[in-house]
């Protein structure tokens, strides 16, 4: 925004402090005239005769009272000035600061020393919205580079195919066409899940309010057959737990929960477990357990990075395109929960969604 030039701050400050002083002296001089010099006489030379002393002190006080609000005039302006470039000498550099962020510089901060008071905690917060900033834009940096790369291979791979049904004439046009249609479906998850991500991100959906252990009972009876068919036990419980969210999004936070857990599995006899309660505050709580491998806590800290996997790459027609937590973590945010990932001690992963009391009119 273009602004017109005026004053600076500084210069306001000392002419405001000068004033003050000014206006001090003025009235303390006064006040010293009105209450013991204005009814004062003298005595003349003769017996009896008394003059009031207001025209020797004209003579007398006047000229040092015009000295000294000359003084307070010189050292306000110059105290003023000298007390006001200290006391914004904090904000000049939360100037320079928002000057080198605003100009793509996210790692610079203040670090204001001394105790706290308004313009440190100014700079505090300023260099925790820098953190935050930056923290935001690294991540989005990584998720925009890692999505280009899991678009461009399935593109990458439908050229290649078409590439060798171009050159070999003799190339049975059927597997060619399955072939295809896989590649083609995993680009198609994939931006579909970037666009549920999105969604969820920008918290465009309406709320209503969700039994959320219904909508756990309704992912575990869609993922029956993939836990049958993996040998994996699944078993869920819970008491009533409502939350005021997108029924469309808890279920699918509550699947992708469900899927990971039974796709990152034992080989055989692996185990899943279910539940839903009430938490802390009178919130609602999901708890999806599962066994598996042990897992290191640095890795289990970085498996809601989007594209991010627990273990290799599955090749199975559930491996998912590396979004599942992803997108929990965000669904999770936009109904305002948090997800809460723990590495098992005898293998396997903890995951943990707790939700805010649901809200009520009037509160």
């Amino acid at each position: 925004m273009d602004r017109a030039p005026g004053p600076s701050v500084r210069l306001r400050l000392t002419l405001t402090y000068a004033g003050f002083l000014m206006v001090a002296g003025a009235l303390l001089l006064a006040t010293v005239w009105v209450f013991l010099l204005r009814d004062v006489q003298v005595v003349s030379h003769a017996p009896g005769d008394f003059t009031p002393i207001s025209a020797v002190l004209l003579r007398s006080y006047l000229p040092a009272t015009v000295g000294v609000m000359a003084f307070l005039l010189v050292f306000g302006l110059v105290g003023g000035w000298i007390l006001a470039g200290r006391m914004l000498a904090p904000l000049r550099r939360i100037t320079d600061a928002t000057r080198l962020a605003s100009a793509g510089s996210l790692s610079h901060r203040i670090r204001l020393p001394g105790r706290a008071d308004e313009f440190r905690e100014l700079a505090d917060a300023f260099d925790s919205m820098l953190a935050r900033i930056e923290a935001h834009v690294a991540e989005q940096q990584r998720f925009a580079a890692n999505a280009s790369h899991e678009l461009r291979t399935p593109l990458a791979i439908s050229k290649a195919l078409l590439d060798v049904a171009r050159t070999d004439p003799g190339h049975d046009p059927g597997e060619l066409v399955d072939r295809l249609h896989v590649v083609n479906t995993r680009a198609i998850d994939l931006t579909e899940a970037l666009l549920v991500l999105g969604r969820a991100d920008r918290r465009a959906f309406a709320r209503e309010r969700v039994d959320l252990s219904l909508v756990a009972e309704e992912a575990v009876e869609t993922l029956l057959p993939l836990a049958e068919k993996r040998g994996v036990a699944l078993e869920a419980d819970g008491d009533i737990a409502p939350v005021s969210g997108s029924p469309a999004l808890l279920l699918l936070l509550t699947t992708n929960l469900v899927q990971n857990a039974i796709v990152h599995n034992l080989p055989e006899h692996g185990e899943v477990r279910v539940r839903t309660g009430a938490g802390a505050g009178g919130g609602a709580v999901l708890t999806v357990e599962n066994t598996g491998e042990r897992l290191a806590p640095e890795l289990v800290a970085t498996l809601t990075e989007p594209f991010r996997r627990g273990t290799e790459r599955v090749h199975t027609d559930h491996a998912g395109v590396g979004l599942g937590l992803a997108i929990v973590q965000s669904i999770a945010r936009a109904h305002d929960g948090a997800l809460t990932l723990t590495a098992r001690p005898a293998g396997g992963l903890r995951a943990v969604v707790e939700f805010p009391a649901e809200a009520r009119p009037g509160t």
